[in-house]
């Protein structure tokens, strides 16, 4: 697990500057805090910031060439299955030097090219430099868990692990792209293949990239079919028993210590009970807990723990946000309003001090249909069948307890009903958006609202290419392609690796992603009861109370911060000039979604804390880019709010 940067210059014959790509590295250096290298090879140059966690010897430092010297590569991640791809290697004659799975990737393109992505397990992106054809290489982990950035410009392309590094490059004057911003706002996060920097992409999840002879192709790799495969459910139970325990032995493997991250749910339950089962010693376990009780799971954890005598640690903490939300404007690249990176964040600095490796439960949700969202789009169905007259009644419903908290009973009846008249694919659309159109409508100024204002399209389109057979599969086969990589996984990889730790995640696994989607959609979903097949599966190895207990969210108390701690900053850094004068809001419409709030009518929070962090993200890289490169992190604070 590391950061990589890098630059090749294909369309020009100017040599890439080793200096550059080294500072490159150095505004990543987070990433990989063990060591650093840079190698200039004729037209391209690979840089590589080093988080040791396999082969902590010099043997497996980066970035790394072939024997001939005409391969070299910089990767980013972890290849589960390379011992038995390095068995399979040498079988075909091929020799290595290092116990390194950056030297199994090396030889899996000698011998399969740009193939080779399919023959990888694991979490990845790598950039891989052919002097032999003069050719770039690069490609990313089937699900999306380790990140690629690039640009082209007039002499060729750069990468990184994270968009900051290429403010180091002297051609890269870094500006917004207007269409991605409209994204965030409905989104929360900018979705793949855009960036909130104008000429930046996003290499997607399950593709590779192509940089030769003057041009850049992408291509998809792996495509995760819903189609189901006729078996009985005792069949599926013991075929999904199976794969979960494969998928986490795998992630076992570490030179460094490893831990999890343990919260009060099924699945980093589960990921915690096989970890006891499988290893040699007590499992290092990692909890977070709130003074506010509501996002308090500390005692769930505990049972866990308990059980199976895990060395376990546990933080109380109170967020300060007002000094947090700098570091996660850094961090986070680009605008990233889903609030519960702050919990994350926090506990991966806390986890990092006892171990430099943690598993965690990602995508059990995503797997298994796992959210209320789910049970809620098969009940919204049923109201479909109601005639037009009662579908109205329900909708005027919505306008019931305006002022109640979004979590209660009535805020999430209010949101419910609010969307009862859409058609189902657009009803989850608008579940799923902080500003739905209407409100963007309400909100943009006409310049900005050119951009795109039906930033709906991009799920929509994915339901149309979904080959689910079943509307609660095609939706999570929505949430696998968006909501997955571009919110999920991008906030565990950045808070985790802001502190130099490496975050693994057995239900990522491409062999039980695949093994779910092909599951019937009665086998996750089954009238009240969400993950059922998963619950079959493990339910021997928890606590009944872990098992029986509603899903809570990994969150922050945020609608009570905007009434409280973060009232006067969000007054001021919504209400200032600069925001006034950015052309983007109309400042009535943000004035009234403060007003509302503060008086406790409505419950804006997301809506401000997404405005809050855009507005953050601008000041931190748009209006101060020479001073953000000079910065320390501990210079942060005063410049993302000055």
């Amino acid at each position: 697990m590391c950061g990589i940067a890098g630059r090749v210059n294909f369309r020009s014959e100017r040599p890439p500057d080793a200096h550059t790509v080294r500072r490159m590295c150095d505004l990543i250096a987070h990433r990989g805090p063990d060591g650093s290298g840079v190698v200039v090879d004729g037209f391209a140059a690979l840089g590589h910031r080093r988080l040791a966690v396999i082969d902590l010897t010099e043997a497996g430092a980066q970035p790394m060439a072939s024997d001939d010297g005409r391969l070299w590569v910089t990767f980013n991640g972890e290849i589960y299955n390379f011992l038995e791809l390095r068995a399979r290697l040498e079988a075909l004659g091929h020799r290595f030097r290092s116990e390194s799975d950056t030297e199994v990737i090396l030889a899996a393109y000698r011998q399969f090219g740009v193939e080779c992505v399919k023959h990888l397990s694991g979490m990845f992106a790598f950039a891989l430099w052919d002097a032999g054809r003069r050719r770039l290489f690069a490609a990313r982990d089937r699900a999306g868990k380790k990140p690629f950035y690039y640009r082209e410009d007039a002499d060729g392309l750069a990468f990184a692990s994270e968009p900051k590094a290429f403010l180091a490059e002297p051609s890269f004057v870094p500006s917004p792209d207007p269409t991605a911003l409209s994204h965030y706002l409905t989104y929360q996060y900018v979705p793949t293949p855009m960036s909130a920097f104008a000429g930046v992409q996003r290499l997607p999840p399950a593709h590779y990239l192509v940089a030769e002879q003057g041009r850049t192709s992408v291509h998809r790799y792996w495509t995760l079919s819903y189609k189901t495969t006729p078996r009985s459910e005792g069949e599926a139970v013991e075929e999904l028993r199976g794969l979960f325990r494969s998928a986490v032995q795998a992630r076992l493997i570490s030179d460094v210590p490893l831990g999890a991250f343990l919260s009060g749910g099924i699945d980093s339950g589960s990921v915690v009970a096989l970890m006891a089962e499988l290893g040699s010693g007590p499992v290092k376990t990692f909890s977070i807990g709130f003074e506010e009780k509501r996002f308090d799971e500390l005692e769930y954890a505990r049972l866990v723990a308990t059980r199976y005598a895990t060395d376990h640690h546990e933080f109380v903490v109170r967020p300060d946000a007002v000094s947090i939300l700098p570091k996660l404007v850094w961090h986070y690249n680009e605008p990233f309003a889903d609030s519960s990176a702050i919990p994350t964040f926090i506990l991966s600095e806390l986890t990092r001090r006892h171990v430099t490796v943690a598993l965690n439960g990602d995508a059990g949700d995503e797997n298994f249909a796992g959210y209320d969202r789910y049970r809620a789009a098969v009940l919204a169905g049923r109201f479909d069948r109601l005639p037009g007259a009662a579908k109205r009644a329900a909708q005027r419903l919505a306008s019931l307890a305006p002022g109640a908290p979004s979590r209660s009973l009535l805020g999430r009846a209010r949101r419910f009903f609010g969307a009862i008249g859409d058609d189902p694919r657009r009803r989850y659309v608008r579940w799923m958006s902080h500003f739905d159109d209407r409100l963007k409508r309400e909100l943009c100024r006409p310049e900005f609202a050119a951009a795109g204002i039906d930033s709906g399209e991009i799920l929509l389109q994915q339901y149309q290419a979904s080959d689910a057979p079943d509307f609660v599969d095609a939706t999570l086969d929505v949430d696998v392609h968006n909501y997955l990589p571009d919110d999920l996984l991008v906030k565990v990889d950045i808070a985790t690796m802001a502190f130099g730790l490496e975050g693994r995640s057995p239900l990522l696994d491409h062999h039980l992603m695949e093994f779910a989607a092909s599951l019937p959609a009665s086998l996750k979903l089954r009238g009240n009861s969400q993950k059922y097949i998963f619950k079959q599966a493990v339910g021997p190895l928890l606590p009944r109370a872990i098992l029986e207990r509603p899903k809570m969210g990994f969150g922050v108390p945020l609608e009570a911060w905007f009434r409280g701690d973060l009232k006067d900053l969000a007054y001021d850094v919504l209400l200032s000039r600069q925001l006034r004068e950015r052309g983007y809001f109309q400042e009535t419409v943000i004035r009234r979604l403060l007003d509302e709030h503060t008086r406790g009518e409505r419950a804006w929070h997301y809506q401000l804390w997404n405005l809050l962090v855009l507005e953050l993200w601008h000041r931190t890289f748009i209006d101060r880019q020479p001073a953000v490169c000079a910065a320390t992190l501990s210079d942060l604070g005063a410049l993302a709010v000055a």
